[in-house]
């Protein structure tokens, strides 16, 4: 049977974040993508320009067209945009029965363009992840989903414990803005912690880093893979595709896809 994942998110006109990520990740796995499109925005490398939430009823309407004639082995969320547009995602992946459900709370953009509506992160943490196998914030994800900055490991890990608290199977957290040698991601199933560490690389080039992690977490998932090997093989890929990034742009350039 072939793997089949599903991502739930918006469309990166530069290709390098959003669904265009997502898909391509989920190809650089061995897995067949399938997606279903909350918002379209007009972006490239240096900054969003417009962002067009599209109708819920729309969006509703893809994840059945899918979750009615493909098989889902799992899927993932990305910018939802709005508090009406979560509600409606959660109530099509409980209606669908979508399996290894992985939440990336996409706020802003990495310009600081804002992706999700402040009222927004109160529905995100009602209804979406309580019901997700993992959900996946960087630091200013988190601190934002929990009303307090979260800016040292120590931090990370309460977090992680809080995050948890509201119902995710699992939560990563991902420390890739603190300061230091390393970029340290934390994973916290309910019984452990699994520390994920790797050298820190210097560049501008990390447009899409949290959709495509995220996207190639949930490609492992859909293949099978348990929890932590999947993260930690997803890990080691994003660090390949930073490194090998193509250069693209003024900007914040795309990540490495293919690495």
């Amino acid at each position: 049977m072939t793997p089949t994942a599903l991502t739930i998110a918006g469309s990166d006109s530069s290709g390098g974040a959003g669904i265009q990520a997502d898909l391509k990740t989920f190809q650089r796995f061995g897995v067949y993508g399938a997606s279903a499109v909350t918002l379209i925005t007009a972006q490239n490398t240096v900054g969003v320009r417009e962002l067009y939430p599209l109708p819920s009823e729309l969006v509703a309407s893809q994840i059945a067209a899918v979750a009615e004639d493909l098989d889902v082995h799992a899927a993932k969320t990305g910018a939802l945009g709005s508090s009406e547009l979560i509600e409606t995602v959660a109530d099509s992946v409980a209606r669908h029965a979508i399996p290894n459900l992985v939440v990336d709370p996409v706020m802003i953009s990495k310009h600081g363009d804002a992706l999700l509506a402040g009222e927004a992160v109160e529905a995100l943490k009602r209804r979406l992840i309580p019901g997700a196998a993992l959900v996946t914030p960087n630091l200013h994800e988190a601190g934002a989903l929990l009303g307090r900055p979260v800016q040292s490991e120590e931090r990370m890990r309460d977090a992680a414990r809080a995050l948890r608290g509201l119902g995710a199977a699992a939560v990563l957290v991902k420390g890739g803005y603190l300061a230091g040698a390393e970029a340290v991601d934390l994973l916290y199933d309910g019984d452990e912690f699994t520390r994920l560490a790797t050298p820190r690389i210097e560049t501008p080039h990390t447009h899409g880093t949290g959709c495509t992690y995220a996207a190639a977490i949930t490609a492992l998932l859909a293949r099978g893979e348990p929890l932590v090997e999947a993260v930690r093989e997803a890990k080691e890929f994003m660090t390949r595709a930073i490194r090998s990034a193509p250069g693209l742009g003024h900007g914040h350039g795309p990540v490495n896809h293919w690495a």
